[in-house]
């Protein structure tokens, strides 16, 4: 029988692999918009089949904006994954929020451009709504299993995506504070979004690393300022995501699972045929 895992995890900076996984299998899966990051690793823990994806790819050689986003995504689709959970650095907009502190944000801005931010066009039309673009009830279970392994957590904030490489000048990083925004990051955009596409849960655990620029009173952001903390916080994130792997149940009743269903604007007769072909993972149960 073809193993189906409960959770994708998407590591970022920090976390390259899972602990304690039994009978690994690695799979590199071809997808339409070439290859993702690295192979996929799937494996068992407590009982449970995860999958674990690199972002940054072996070795963390892919910056931010060279990331294949939607190879990323739709692989982790492949393989008939449900729920995805990206661990990711961030750089905390609040006094409050410190390094070595977890959040679980619940909006998102976003600041990049030039990414490939859908897995639609040419020939078919989608608009997908993300007015929430968190899924609640994974980004609730996510918050309940770092409480259990003793985080600091904090549930909700606005996490704007920056770009990249860079880091953000002090004036930008003031300007997303006069916004609101609670915490900086490089990578969730457009993942959420694609994630969205593809009926997927996504939230995010977010590992505050450092204070950006904006704090006058802490060293502004520096590569081995995020490494240190981060470091810190590899054996916080295991415990949480094999926490959560126990606690999630088999079937989904959020919205997520049919985010397509009222997004798809373009004519059934009138969907190009090399797009139908080339989105029938994600489409072909709405185009039939």
């Amino acid at each position: 029988m073809e193993r189906k895992p409960i959770l994708g995890v998407i590591g970022g900076s920090g976390l390259y692999e899972l602990e304690g996984l039994q009978s690994v299998e690695r799979r590199a899966i071809e997808t339409p918009f070439g290859p993702p990051s690295a192979p996929v690793i799937m494996g068992d823990l407590g009982g449970r089949t995860i999958a674990f994806l690199a972002r940054h790819g072996i070795g963390h050689t892919i910056s931010p904006a060279e990331v294949n986003y939607r190879a990323n995504l739709y692989a982790l689709k492949a393989l008939g994954i449900e729920r995805v959970v990206s661990v990711s650095a961030c750089g905390s907009l609040r006094e409050d929020f410190a390094p070595g502190d977890v959040v679980v944000p619940d909006q998102l801005f976003d600041r990049t451009s030039g990414r490939a931010n859908s897995f639609f066009g040419e020939g078919i039309v989608v608009h997908v709504s993300v007015a929430e673009p968190f899924c609640t009830d994974l980004s609730t279970a996510l918050c309940d299993s770092v409480n259990r392994v003793g985080g600091v957590l904090h549930r909700g904030g606005a996490l704007v995506t920056i770009p990249g490489p860079r880091f953000s000048t002090r004036a930008e990083s003031n300007a997303y504070r006069a916004w609101g925004m609670s915490i900086i990051g490089m990578t969730a955009c457009p993942e959420a979004f694609l994630a969205r596409e593809a009926e997927m849960c996504y939230a995010v655990m977010a590992h505050v690393t450092d204070y950006d620029v904006w704090h006058i009173a802490e060293e502004p952001v520096s590569v081995e300022m995020v490494v240190r903390t981060l470091q810190a916080n590899t054996r916080l994130a295991q415990q949480a995501i094999a926490g959560l792997l126990e606690t999630l149940p088999p079937d989904r009743t959020c919205a997520c699972g049919t985010a397509l269903k009222d997004a798809l604007i373009t004519s059934r007769v009138h969907a190009a045929s090399e797009a139908r072909r080339k989105l029938a993972l994600l489409l072909g149960h709405y185009l039939d």
